[in-house]
């Protein structure tokens, strides 16, 4: 996934998972939701599979972008 000029410091605070739904609105780009899920299956996005919901890891993610610097 392209991160650039992408500031990780936004996603300070944020909830350890995420519905990726609710993730694709919190980004902005809940006008094109299966965007974001395209990236979760395709393993751009780090994920966990919560009973049958497929949640946003977003602290793995977080710590992706901020070891990336």
């Amino acid at each position: 996934m392209d991160t650039e000029g992408f500031d990780p410091q936004k996603l300070q605070g944020a909830p350890p998972l995420m519905p990726w739904p609710k993730f694709a609105e919190w980004i902005g780009m809940g006008d094109e939701p299966i965007v974001v899920r395209s990236w979760v299956e395709r393993g751009y996005l780090p994920s966990l599979k919560v009973g049958k919901r497929t949640m946003v890891n977003v602290a793995l993610l977080v710590q992706q972008l901020l070891d990336q610097d």
